[in-house]
């Protein structure tokens, strides 16, 4: 037994331990944002990072006892550097649209320009912020180094846009929850009780799939009312253009259903009302379509038969960063990833280190590599096709709400890496 006065010295030993976090966020920063856009330019196999502006936001909305990334998702990264002790204070991996861009075939005869932006806490001292690239050898390369003063009188310190907020779901602090900012996108002045409707609806459908139905508590969910000038959105394709807050669109990459924006400055202006961790926009369409990037952006179409399934999916890219697991739709990019490396998502697998996926979740009795047969319908294996590929990349089930349309839930692969991810957010 222990006697109360070791008790307490284990107490001692651990505080360290229990107040570590805050005590770092203290020390380094204060509770406001710091937002700096910024965009990514290149071609198929160039890019650099060109500085646009730094900005000071009111709220933010992040852990401040969790500031690395210790799961290293994402194609890209930024990381924070305190100049005096040369310490790392922050890190958050992303997934851009420029990435995918660069896979396409306008990519090899031009230049392109993506508007980025990186949000972190409010830093109380000179800092170095680097943007990291994931190279094709699936190693990350420093793009871009800049030294920030947060006594710098550039730093822009606005005032907030004034638009309606309406608190969907509010369970804490948003420090300890996973705080997501609902925009309108294609909703005139006079349809706002139309887009709380709808998000409402995606909301009701998310939360009755696990794992977000058992982490329904874990989340703060806001709906930003930004009006547009006109319904819908851009359909280039068949001429159709629409005057929208956030300018989204589309056929992007010429992929009729791709739905993106490329307007993060107008984006981020909005989603400044509110503390967020992420930001999902629903576009007043009903037609098919939607795009996620991983702790970029949301987007999906809200009045399609499939619109509820279309948002989870696209959530779990921008939230988790998983992999598209289907291999035979009509993609705008080509050679996705490199075979001979493993990839980052969770989801997918090259079998370069394949221990580090879900090999535990594989029972004996389970073929590897696994037909894709009725026999295992049922089972996680380790089934053929994935990422665009439909050879050497692998994904943990037949069907998956990350493959198609036609499974109402997750794998057991994907639920927990979301799994993992809402826990991160959550002090």
């Amino acid at each position: 037994m222990i006697g109360k006065w070791q008790l307490l010295g284990v107490l001692f030993m651990l505080l360290p331990c229990l107040t570590w976090g805050d005590n770092e966020f203290s020390n380094y920063f204060e509770n406001h944002s710091l937002r700096v856009d910024y965009l990514l330019v290149g071609n198929h196999d160039t890019v650099e990072v060109v500085m646009h502006q730094l900005k000071k936001e009111k709220q933010y909305g992040g852990s401040q006892t969790k500031l690395i990334d210790e799961y290293d998702r994402g194609t890209y990264r930024y990381r924070l550097f305190d100049v005096a002790s040369g310490n790392l204070i922050f890190s958050k991996g992303f997934c851009p649209l420029f990435q995918e861009w660069q896979s396409t075939e306008e990519a090899t005869k031009q230049k392109g320009s993506f508007y980025q932006v990186a949000i972190f806490p409010f830093p109380k001292k000179k800092c170095n912020m680097v943007v990291e690239e994931r190279g094709w050898n699936g190693k990350f390369v420093e793009l871009f180094r800049t030294e920030i003063d947060p006594k710098d009188y550039f730093i822009l310190d606005e005032q907030v846009p004034d638009y309606p907020v309406i608190k969907l779901m509010e369970n804490g602090k948003p420090r300890s929850k996973v705080d997501v900012a609902i925009l309108p996108e294609g909703y005139q002045a006079s349809e706002m009780k139309k887009f709380l409707a709808d998000a409402q609806r995606m909301l009701d459908a998310m939360f009755q799939v696990s794992p977000f139905k058992e982490a329904k508590h874990d989340f703060n969910v806001y709906a930003v009312e930004v009006p547009s000038q006109e319904s819908g959105t851009d359909v280039p394709g068949e001429g159709i253009y629409r005057n929208t807050a956030f300018n989204s669109t589309f056929y992007t990459f010429d992929t009729p259903r791709y739905l993106t924006s490329q307007d993060m400055l107008s984006i981020h202006d909005a989603a400044a009302a509110v503390p967020y961790d992420h930001v999902y926009v629903l576009v007043n369409t009903d037609r098919y379509g939607g795009g996620g990037f991983y702790n970029y952006l949301s987007l999906t179409s809200v009045d399609d038969v499939l619109a509820e399934k279309v948002f989870i999916h696209e959530f779990g890219h921008g939230l988790a960063g998983l992999a598209d697991e289907y291999y035979s739709s009509d993609v705008a990019y080509a050679d996705y990833y490199n075979l001979e490396v493993e990839p980052w998502e969770p989801n997918i697998t090259t079998l370069v280190d394949f221990k580090s996926k879900w090999a535990d979740l594989i029972d004996e009795t389970t073929l590897q590599p696994t037909p894709r047969t009725n026999k295992y319908s049922k089972k996680v294996g380790l089934f053929e096709g994935g990422g665009y590929q439909s050879k050497g990349i692998y994904s943990p089930v037949m069907d998956c709400r990350m493959k198609s349309n036609e499974p109402d839930v997750f794998c057991p692969v994907c639920e927990r890496a979301i799994k993992e991810v809402i826990e991160w957010h959550c002090d």
